[in-house]
């Protein structure tokens, strides 16, 4: 099937779109940067609620994302619309309560799309990216952990998929 945008585009959802899935942004635009393919890899996220429309990621996900070199600055939080699942070519969930509410809002032709990040981790061992957003600070870097294992994973899965729209 053909990408319904230019290159390759991925969406992170979490519930508010403050901590999880803007931290994943980052990270996973940092590696796209870093790979060579900001023009070819679009990376967007949003929240399955509105809670917070329009704000910034939380400010203890930034701290802990920019200690390890991430810069989430210019992220602001959105709600996931239906029409993201034809933008993009994977949604990834951070939890099973997320994947469950966009598989609600979810168009049946494109179902497929929708995984969780955590199934792209290649060493770390977790169905899902927990929210730390009520926990202690040691819960931002466990999300950068896993995240960054997860954006290394779904680097990989990118750069194949590319590489066989290529042939």
């Amino acid at each position: 099937m053909a990408s319904p945008t230019p290159g390759y585009s991925v969406l992170f959802l979490c519930m508010g779109n403050i901590c999880r899935s803007p931290t994943a942004h980052g990270v996973f635009r940092h590696r796209v940067r870093a790979a060579g393919l900001d023009g070819v890899v679009r990376v967007d996220s949003a929240g399955t609620h509105n809670y917070h429309p329009g704000e910034p990621p939380d400010h203890r996900s930034q701290k802990h994302a920019t200690r390890r070199g991430y810069d989430l600055s210019d992220l602001r939080a959105r709600q996931m619309l239906q029409a993201d699942f034809a933008t993009h070519d994977l949604v990834l969930a951070m939890d099973w309560d997320n994947l469950a509410m966009a598989q609600e809002l979810c168009p049946p032709q494109h179902a497929h799309k929708l995984r969780r990040l955590t199934e792209f981790c290649l060493r770390m061992d977790s169905p899902v990216v927990p929210d730390p957003y009520y926990g202690g600070a040691s819960g931002f870097d466990d999300v950068l952990d896993l995240v960054e294992d997860a954006c290394e994973g779904l680097l990989a899965h990118v750069q194949r998929e590319l590489q066989g729209r290529k042939r």
